[in-house]
């Protein structure tokens, strides 16, 4: 066994070097098994439902942490709270440290690499001679060292060391033990398929379009959420708006009801006033009913988009937008807006970078239909000596060298399986070219869309508002009429009713205008506002 020891000796330096390397690995995932019983696919449960009962109230637990009442919400504190907290954005920003991983992965294939071979044998032969026959016995031990260089050009260089000692009982042999080594430099270098710096980077370079499209996706990503946070915010000031509308209709029946009493008690008008003006009261508290349902489908949209802690979905916290519209009327050039879009929008980008992917994959797959032409090429030094230092003597001497070079050919009859894949590569950049002439043309129609849009919700918000001054002056203009007895109660609540509806139709305009904004930020890909938004993709460190 002692023999053994100076070829353990480079196994143990391997195996050091082979543990080192896993401390940045990591902490690996347990393996589980998820399995699912067959009845929770296959059955159908009930919802079982209880009658509704009167539940005594409850004391507020002073320890339990509750959701305020009610919060005062800014557009900006949303956005914020949306960008940070919102899942599908988390989900989605995700995607390029993964893809950024798959491409630090592709750009290590050209790392080198270290190899070992480390050989022990012990043979006994039985030799026949003129008289008799007898053992050849040996007893050899070989340490080959290594290492292997990938190289940019589509070759390998590898430089080898070849240590053996040999032991045998011949006695043909002058040396014994004796001593060889060698020391080889060799290359092998494809000169057609997979030749050349283009063919061997083909897999960075895919890598680097997929991360740079997983990057696009999440800012496009980015640019939703906030749009769907902001069209969620005015949805939810114009639901409020009009719930107080409807309380303020309801309050004016109100007072069309104590306004018809009065005179009814007065003798200058038939109770069927008073039954008018309760009929149109009860009507109102329909209308308020469902405007606070309304209200509250609104908040657990805004919730959800925000996601934050302490404002559930389910939360009882009422929102009070802070945020008042403020509708001012731009100058709109749609040329440049159209323009604006084709820079920014991160669809047309992806596309961008899927036809760069498909020219990539189209030059590699014409490569790839080449023959296949190998030059080797090995350059070998080599020792002999009755000991290890005479034999490394030897050696550096370089007395004894080898050259060896060759060809290696190989051509495909037909090539059929080649020439295929290169035709599919060829059709699916015509179909992207195609895809993106059509997104180009819907993306124009969007921006022209939503700039129509904006300019028609403009109007809207003009002759709204002088509508609601024509009928709050036709509003108090029946009420004089049904005071001197021109006008029933059902014309005075007709009129509220108008009124009403005009308001209505003045907080949507408003509400719908500063959508529209952000419909026209959304198509252009911009945002809406003077603030910029930088985003990241997530960040985990590495054990």
């Amino acid at each position: 066994m002692n023999k053994m020891i100076p070829w353990l000796f480079p196994a143990a330096i391997i195996a050091a070097l082979a543990g080192s390397g896993c401390n940045t690995l990591p902490e690996p995932v347990s393996y589980y098994e998820m399995k699912v019983p067959p009845e929770k696919l296959r059955q159908i449960d009930t919802l079982e439902l209880t009658a509704s009962e009167a539940e005594p109230d409850k004391q507020p637990d002073a320890a339990a942490a509750e959701p305020p009442e009610q919060m005062d919400l800014t557009l900006e504190q949303c956005r914020a709270w949306a960008l940070e907290n919102n899942l599908g954005l988390k989900a989605e920003l995700i995607s390029p440290v993964i893809a950024a991983e798959a491409l630090s992965a592709e750009e290590a294939k050209f790392e080198a690499s270290f190899f070992t071979n480390i050989q022990y044998s012990k043979t006994d032969r039985p030799v026949g001679t003129a008289l008799f026959v007898q053992g050849s016995q040996s007893d050899s031990g070989t340490v080959d060292l290594g290492v292997q260089i990938p190289l940019q050009t589509g070759g390998t260089l590898t430089l080898d060391l070849v240590d053996n000692r040999t032991l045998t009982n011949q006695e043909s042999f002058l040396l014994n033990p004796s001593y060889t080594n060698a020391l080889a430099f060799s290359i092998s270098q494809p000169l057609l398929r997979n030749a050349g710096r283009r063919a061997s980077t083909f897999s960075i370079r895919l890598a680097r379009y997929d991360h740079l499209s997983s990057q696009a996706r999440a800012k496009l990503e980015v640019i939703t959420v906030l749009a769907a946070a902001d069209r969620a915010y005015w949805r939810l000031a114009a639901a409020r708006k009009e719930l107080e509308v409807r309380i303020q209709q309801y309050d004016l029946s109100k007072a069309q009801l104590e306004r018809a009493r009065r005179l009814v008690q007065a003798g200058q008008r038939a109770e069927v006033e008073i039954l008018r003006a309760e009929a149109g009261m009860a009507a109102q508290l329909e209308q308020i009913i469902f405007a606070e349902n309304s209200l509250r489908d609104r908040q657990r949209e805004l919730k959800q988009i925000m996601h934050k802690a302490g404002l559930a979905v389910q939360s009882a916290t009422k929102l009070i937008p802070a945020t008042e519209p403020d509708p001012v009327q731009y100058a709109l050039d749609s040329t440049s807006l159209v323009d604006q879009a084709m820079d920014n929008r991160m669809e047309l980008l992806e596309l961008e970078l899927q036809i760069a992917r498909q020219v990539s994959t189209i030059d590699y797959l014409k490569n790839q239909a080449l023959p296949i032409a190998t030059l080797n090429y090995t350059y070998n030094i080599n020792g002999l000596g009755a000991t290890r230092s005479d034999s490394y003597d030897l050696l550096l001497d370089n007395n004894y060298a080898d050259h060896r070079i060759g060809l290696n050919l190989l051509i495909p009859l037909g090539n059929e399986a080649a020439k295929s894949n290169l035709r599919r590569a060829f059709y699916q950049r015509m179909q992207t070219l195609t895809t993106r002439e059509n997104r180009q043309a819907l993306i124009k129609l969007e921006v022209l869309n939503a700039l129509d849009q904006t300019e028609a919700n403009w109007q809207r918000i003009l002759a709204a508002r002088q509508n609601v001054l024509l009928e709050a002056r036709l509003t108090e203009a029946e009420i004089r009429q049904f005071e001197i007895g021109s006008r029933t109660s059902t014309d005075v609540l007709e009129a509220q009713a108008r009124l009403a509806d005009a308001q209505r139709a003045e907080i949507r305009a408003l509400a719908e205008y500063q959508i529209a904004l952000v419909d026209l930020a959304y198509a252009t890909g911009t945002l809406l506002g003077a603030a910029k938004v930088d985003w990241e993709p997530a960040s985990y460190s590495k054990r």
